[in-house]
């Protein structure tokens, strides 16, 4: 598996020379000229921990919530202060955890945030099930949230028991969403479940946008090795089939492709905290993407506090990019809208795209996995399958290591991927 990523990665940034993070850190970022650039904050605060889920996460407490948001305030300040005048950003997504637990806090955050970024196109927040109620929408609404992404996963009880989900009533659901509507309702399933087939999955989406959704995310199931899920992935060939007949039907009825496994009902609905040029993360294993590093925040909400405490900002790893390494890292994850366009490549690095990778895109042609008209670079459903398929590579050789080292270690290192 390691073999195809590393491969893979040696031909693109034309080096043997692996990606190494070291354990260091700025006090100050260069992001003033970064255009396109986003924020994210992650709340890792849970009532509790699904089995599945990879991302940094620990059982709620009160008094610890209240340390970790005030030193995430703090960490708020020190960033954005940095910069003479306000920011001009594209968006602030909050995820998690269920950063529903700290609603009542919700708009301070936001009103710090906004004293240095001037955010144009909304604000989003990850929500579980149970927390899609009036009273709460109406809190998150009245801060300023403007998209919202419901963590479904499955309507079907066979899957919810498979996952430790708890049944979700659509009628309930669907009523609190009318009641507090928003621009942008995401909901998000997995697909590649034991025994998944096109009808259970067709049957969830079309009951999310039967029930207050306007735009849907299909994620693969990912089999990290640290998590203590029972579940076993699915074999290539039948999540090559699904994928491709899920994708279909989206398509045939009328909902708008925006990115590998997301669609939408309506022109306007969005919701993708990734596909950013440049982004800047607050709080626990929150990561910062800028033109020529990417950095990620420690995974300890101890280590966490004790660093804002002492007025250093939580960095734990840092990997300054070769121009080629940074490369690699727009494309893939400005392919993941299912599109590269050759004019904001060289808009961003300065250098025709076809001078740095005009072999590789002939080649993605002629295997069928790229169209390209005016300068756009668009995946076919084989593109998109293969596309999520080295995605899950790795995942599993790259971030499957780091985040099980980061699990473990507050501030390891080195690591080499």
């Amino acid at each position: 598996m390691s073999i195809i990523t590393d491969l893979t990665r040696s031909w693109l940034t034309r080096s043997w020379k692996p990606f190494t993070f070291k354990n260091e850190y700025d006090q100050t970022l260069p992001y003033s000229d970064c255009e396109n650039l986003g924020l994210y904050i992650h709340i890792p605060f849970c009532k509790s921990i699904c089995n599945f889920c990879p991302y940094c996460k620990v059982r709620y407490d009160a008094a610890l919530c209240d340390r970790y948001l005030d030193a995430l305030l703090q960490e708020i300040r020190m960033v954005g202060s940095q910069n003479a005048e306000k920011k001009r950003v594209t968006s602030l997504y909050f995820g998690g955890g269920t950063p529903a637990l700290v609603a009542s806090r919700l708009k301070e955050i936001i009103n710090t945030c906004r004293e240095y970024f001037e955010i144009t196109e909304g604000i989003g927040l990850e929500l579980h099930p149970d927390n899609v109620t009036v009273d709460t929408l109406q809190i998150l609404k009245d801060a300023g949230v403007t998209k919202i992404s419901i963590g479904i996963q499955s309507f079907q009880k066979k899957y919810q028991h498979i996952l430790g989900r708890k049944a979700v009533d659509p009628a309930t659901m669907s009523a609190a969403l009318a009641a507090v509507p928003f621009e942008t309702v995401s909901m998000d399933f997995i697909f590649a479940l034991p025994e998944q087939t096109y009808e259970d999955l067709k049957q969830d989406i079309d009951m999310a946008f039967a029930n207050g959704a306007n735009h849907i995310a299909v994620y693969p199931f990912i089999d990290f090795t640290f998590t203590k899920s029972p579940v076993k992935a699915m074999e290539k060939k039948e999540k090559r089939a699904l994928l491709d007949a899920i994708t279909q039907y989206c398509l045939d009825k009328g909902y708008s492709r925006s990115s590998i496994w997301t669609f939408s009902s309506e022109a306007q609905a969005g919701y993708s905290s990734m596909t950013r040029d440049n982004f800047l993360g607050f709080g626990c294993s929150a990561t910062t993407l800028l033109k020529d590093q990417f950095k990620i925040n420690t995974f300890s909400v101890e280590e966490y506090c004790k660093r804002i405490a002492a007025g250093k900002l939580p960095t734990s790893l840092t990997i300054r990019f070769t121009r080629r390494q940074r490369m690699v890292y727009y494309l893939f994850w400005t392919a993941y809208s299912t599109k590269v366009d050759e004019r904001d490549f060289e808009k961003f690095f300065g250098v025709p795209l076809k001078k740095m990778y005009g072999f590789e895109l002939w080649l993605a042609k002629l295997l069928g996995f790229v169209t390209e008209a005016d300068g756009v670079y668009r995946m076919t459903l084989k593109g998109a399958f293969y596309y999520h398929y080295y995605e899950n590579f790795y995942t599993l050789a790259y971030i499957d290591k780091m985040w099980g080292i980061m699990r473990k270690q507050a501030f390891p290192e080195c690591i080499e991927l």
